[in-house]
């Protein structure tokens, strides 16, 4: 019979912080989320209301410090009396879409399932695909984006890598001395090790930010305490 895993005092205390943000954070209902940890690795269950409390849980679990990663297994599940069809979904995005001015007008295509949002289509930038995602999810009762948009193809900078490192450097959230930067055409990749996920994830929105930049491979691995 397989026994559970053992909890560390350090696993332990992550399990508390990261439930103490949950309650600290506005919007969140943390009596209907169970956290679990193992290793840093954080594990997010349960059921809540709306897509945006979901997205919120784990931005919330992503700011406490010592967290390496979070697997976000919530579940949606709004109440009858707010649920739409997918029909009606589908307008009120395509609404949104429209209303969205960083998007050119016919650039995203919407497909609904069961509450499930698709996005396809073809935009210049991540900004763009990033800006569709955010319109989407707030709206009411959408499950799940699952955001396939592409951007267009583009000719590769030569000094891209270069570009991109000293974008790292201006970043003062952003310790670029442990970030390591390869291109390969128009991919990206980063290696290294930050302090915290945060910073992790803004190392990724900077490669992003190249205009040359149609892949980003984010290799880059957190640990606090390793560069204390």
């Amino acid at each position: 019979m397989a026994t559970s895993p053992v909890l560390t005092p350090t696993d332990r205390g992550l399990q508390q912080s990261v439930i103490d943000e949950l309650d600290w954070t506005p919007g969140i209902h943390p009596a209907t989320i169970g956290v679990a940890v193992l290793g840093g690795v954080v594990t997010l269950a349960g059921e809540v209301a709306s897509l945006p409390e979901r997205i919120a849980a784990e931005k919330a679990a992503l700011r406490v410090d010592g967290v390496r990663t979070v697997a976000n297994e919530i579940t949606v599940h709004g109440s009858a009396e707010a649920s739409a069809s997918d029909e009606e979904i589908a307008r009120h995005v395509n609404e949104v879409l429209t209303w969205t001015t960083t998007l050119p007008t016919g650039s995203v295509a919407v497909t609904v399932h069961d509450g499930t949002v698709i996005l396809t289509g073809t935009v210049d930038s991540d900004y763009q695909r990033r800006a569709a995602r955010k319109a989407v999810q707030d709206v009411q009762s959408v499950r799940l984006v699952d955001n396939r948009i592409e951007l267009s193809r583009r000719v590769s900078a030569v000094d891209a890598g270069t570009r991109i490192r000293n974008a790292l450097r201006r970043d003062a959230l952003i310790d670029a001395h442990n970030i390591t930067v390869a291109v390969s055409d128009t991919t990206v990749r980063l290696t290294g090790t930050v302090r915290s996920y945060e910073e992790r994830r803004e190392a990724e929105r900077t490669a992003w930010n190249s205009p040359h930049v149609q892949h980003v491979d984010n290799q880059i691995d957190v640990d606090a305490k390793g560069l204390r």
